[in-house]
């Protein structure tokens, strides 16, 4: 077996489990990718067995280093943790590392709670890991494993707490991703939690709330949630108890819904947050932003405790303000005081449910038809109607649809549903009565309606209600406060409005056209604040001016990647071009990172962790230097780009036409532009087309066609073979434009064997020579690996084969490995680049052991 000491062996048996060797000490970030391995094939395990429906997510190694990072009191003496539904362990393992990492803890316990029979077995495994971890640091260790229901068994120890009026709280620490999953109101879990005092209609928020219950005074809590219980009456009670026990210190939340578990597809709004068990609260509450867990683009925000709950609020709203640009939209927001009872109004939802009126239903009017309204048939800030669309535009009026219908009068009606990703939550329309020869009208059960009880409103009403719905003020205010992608009829109760005759004014402006965003936000400005264009805390302004910029980028051809907000702020600050400044004053700076990220937090309110500078450098101003969007060290073209004053600086043409962006030259000037200046997309295939990937065969340099798996084979050679397959001969080396990079047919013919035809070879063969073992090896980037199939077809072209064979595949990444884990044939070897000291064998008890056709062959 040829392993150098300094790499780590697992191997895989036929039985469910992985069991995890060492040759080396574990160090805490070898402890977290061993964890996170288990945690990819226990994924996948659960998968299969439809673990969504049971509330089972099992947590990244990314987001759980993250929360393990936002505890503060890890120099204590003596630690105790629990981890309610701890899964495989990753959260546990996390907290361990970073307590190892901290080396000022003598004594640490740790309670996991898991009842699943197939996950215990790995998480006795992470516990175990962990002990070695601290024993190998002098940390006395102490686990245990409670197989029994969390939520059953605090209710236990709370009635015996009480009976005996002892102390419960046992933990100094608590970690947890609580499983996400509704309950019957008549079900045990229900009825348990009830007998601690709270009701809640999901299973997430009795985990967190039970979890408080356990820690110690001045305990820490971290956990990763849905967003959800933030707001709306299903958790009311649950805010309630918690942050009265628990003061808030820190939120995470995620831009994107899908990165922080991306294995998953989870779409769900998640967010970490941090609390501490006392009744004092802290003056400020950290709120983090990033895209995922592994970005390290952090927006900082620092909030004043009681702007994120309001302590005269009787539903203890927690108002999550990511940044200054939020709490100026929340205050201008609260000039508006008015509740739809104010105004004499009320929203409800529409009564025909499609499904169930289905026999009623038809596709056009017809006799004794009415019209029937879908968001479909929303169009411009009106109804259009009859719509080319599949779904029924007319509803039979009879006796037993009457109770589906109302009056054929002026309303305005909403979108009950939207995306995350689409440009308005609230969209909101003007059902014009006047446009309709009716007596009634049926409204789908996809929308709300605002009525005035059962009865229309004016047109001049419902314009100016609809005009403040659809205004950039307003969405930006729901999209803070609503973690979910609805938009009910109790969320649009509890919004405030403007006064009666307010919205009558903003109504007088409209005419039979509908404004443009830009035209209704002016309005708003205008009727409604009593603020200047010039106000430089105008958010409105801010907002847009960032989306103007995106709408740039996306012309220059930036792929999503890059059309993010912080893009978009260096592009401004690179323009020196603040909220309310117009394009054709757009200037070009010299200008470093640190003067681009100070720029974003003075006038645009985005305030950034200082030591997210290189992410900027990285992920934007690179990707700006390659599109020829700017220039770098225009003042001194020797000075090294490395340099701590390295300046950017936008280019001559690229401001030309930036000046004219919003004018009627723009779409002249961008045609120009691109014409002469290779868009991005082409200039990166063009890149990649002349940047091929240098190797080094026998002292000689060779090259692979650039991108696809060509990167994997370079790391087979530089990482894998060397460490490895030490001393090892290359005798083939595929590539992915070419027929082969490197064909030493010769040494293959000595070893006995003759190929026709390379279409079917390995990408990689490598005969080791101090075992005489011929090694081949799969790069899989798009391709499959070695399954049975293949594995099979391998034996048959080597048949002739002298020496013994062995067969590795080989990933860039764990995640990509999971893709493929069920199909790879046993008696093979797996090899991931981004961790290369580790190898996987599947089933056998020797590392890069050589098998052929079934029968072990020795060295």
């Amino acid at each position: 077996m040829i392993v150098p000491s300094s790499s780590r062996v697992f191997v895989a048996n036929h039985n469910s489990n992985l069991n995890f060797s060492s040759l080396a000490e574990v160090s805490s970030k070898n402890l977290l990718t061993e964890v996170d391995l288990r945690r990819a094939v226990a994924s996948l395990k659960l998968l299969r067995d439809n673990k969504g429906s049971m509330g089972q997510f099992l947590t990244p190694a990314s987001v759980a280093e993250l929360m393990a990072g936002m505890f503060n009191r890890l120099d204590l003496p003596e630690i105790s943790l629990l981890d309610a539904g701890a899964g495989i362990g990753s959260l546990l393992a996390a907290f361990v590392a970073k307590v190892c990492a901290h080396q000022q803890t003598s004594s640490l316990r740790v309670v996991a709670y898991e009842i699943d029979p197939f996950l215990i077995g790995y998480l006795r495994q992470t516990l175990e890991l962990c002990e070695k971890q601290c024993q190998h640091l002098g940390i006395s260790f102490y686990y245990e494993i409670r197989e029994t229901d969390f939520i059953e068994d605090t209710v236990r120890l709370l009635q015996i707490s009480f009976l005996n009026s002892a102390n419960t709280p046992e933990f100094t620490h608590a970690i947890l991703n609580p499983p996400y999953l509704k309950i019957n109101a008549n079900s045990k879990v229900r009825e348990l939690l009830r007998s601690i005092g709270l009701e809640t209609s999901n299973l997430y928020t009795g985990f967190m709330a039970a979890t408080a219950q356990l820690l110690k005074p001045k305990g820490e809590f971290v956990a990763i949630t849905p967003r959800s219980f933030c707001n709306g009456p299903y958790f009311r009670d649950f805010r309630k108890m918690f942050l009265e026990m628990m003061a808030l210190q820190q939120l995470h939340l995620f831009e994107s819904r899908q990165e922080a578990f991306n294995d998953d597809n989870v779409l769900q709004e998640t967010l970490i947050i941090q609390a501490t068990k006392q009744e004092q609260k802290f003056s400020n509450v950290i709120i983090n932003t990033s895209f995922g867990a592994k970005d390290d683009f952090i927006l900082l925000n620092s909030v004043p405790y009681a702007d994120l709950v309001h302590f005269d609020d009787p539903e203890q709203f927690i108002h999550i303000l990511p940044d200054r640009i939020s709490q100026q939209i929340v205050q201008r927001m609260s000039l508006f005081t008015c509740t739809l009872k104010d105004l004499e109004l009320t929203v409800s939802t529409g009564r025909v449910v499609d499904f169930r009126a289905k026999d009623y239903l038809r596709t056009n009017s017809e006799k004794n038809t009415v019209p029937l309204i879908y968001p479909v048939n929303f169009s411009v800030g009106y109804v259009e109607h009859p719509k080319i669309t599949k779904k029924p535009q007319a509803i039979a009026h009879t006796a037993e649809t009457e109770k589906l219908l109302i009056p054929n009068e002026h309303y305005v009606l909403c979108k009950r549903f939207s995306s995350k990703e689409e440009k308005r939550r609230i969209v909101a329309v003007v059902y014009d009565a006047d446009q309709f020869d009716y007596a009634y009208v049926g409204f789908e059960n996809h929308l709300n309606y605002f009525h005035k009880d059962g009865r229309g409103l004016s047109l001049t009403l419902a314009r100016g209600l609809a005009v403040y719905l659809n205004s950039t003020l307003v969405d930006s205010f729901f999209r803070l406060f609503n973690g979910h992608t609805q938009v009910n009829a109790t969320d649009l109760r509890q919004l405030k409005y403007p006064t009666l005759e307010q919205l009558l004014s903003l109504g007088t402006e409209i005419k039979q056209q509908f404004p443009s965003v830009r035209e209704i936000d002016e309005l708003i400005e205008d009727k409604l604040l009593s603020m200047t264009n010039q106000s430089s805390n105008n958010p409105i302004a801010i907002k847009s001016r960032i989306d103007e910029a995106l709408q740039i980028l996306a012309y220059l051809g930036f792929p999503k990647g890059q059309l993010n907000d912080r893009s978009a702020l260096t592009l401004l600050a690179l323009l020196d071009l603040k909220p309310l400044d117009s394009w054709q004053s757009a200037a070009s700076p010299l200008m470093g990172i640190t003067p681009m990220m100070d720029f974003m937090a003075q006038y645009y309110g985005k305030t950034y962790k200082p030591n997210t500078r290189e992410t900027v450098r990285r992920q934007t101003v690179h990707q700006f230097l390659d599109a020829a969007l700017i220039v770098v060290n225009p003042d001194d073209p020797s000075r090294p780009i490395n340099s701590p004053k390295t300046v950017y600086q936008i280019e001559e043409s690229a401001l030309e036409l930036l000046r004219t962006y919003g004018t009627g030259e723009w779409e002249k000037s961008i045609r120009t532009y691109l014409a002469s200046i290779e868009t991005l997309k082409k200039q990166y295939a063009q890149e990649r087309e002349m940047s091929r990937i240098p190797i080094v065969i026998d002292g000689k340099i060779k090259t692979l066609s650039p991108g696809g798996q060509n990167i994997l084979i370079e790391k087979i050679i530089t990482d894998f073979a060397p460490r490895f397959t030490p001393g090892g001969k290359l005798i083939y080396i595929g590539d992915t434009d070419e027929k082969f990079a490197h064909f030493d047919e010769v040494a293959l013919t000595d070893l006995g064997v003759t190929v026709d035809s390379h279409g079917k070879m390995p990408d990689v063969i490598i005969h080791l020579i101090t075992s005489n073992w011929l090694v081949l090896i799969e790069a899989v980037t798009s391709h499959g690996p070695i399954n049975p199939k293949r594995k099979k077809e391998l034996e048959t072209l080597f048949q002739g084969i002298k020496v013994p064979l062995v067969m590795v595949t080989t990933f860039l990444s764990c995640k990509a490995m999971v893709e493929y884990l069920a199909d790879i044939a046993w008696e093979t070897d797996v090899w991931v680049a981004e961790d290369a000291t580790h190898l996987i064998h599947f089933n056998g008890e020797y590392l890069l052991q050589a098998y052929q056709r079934g029968k072990k062959k020795t060295s």
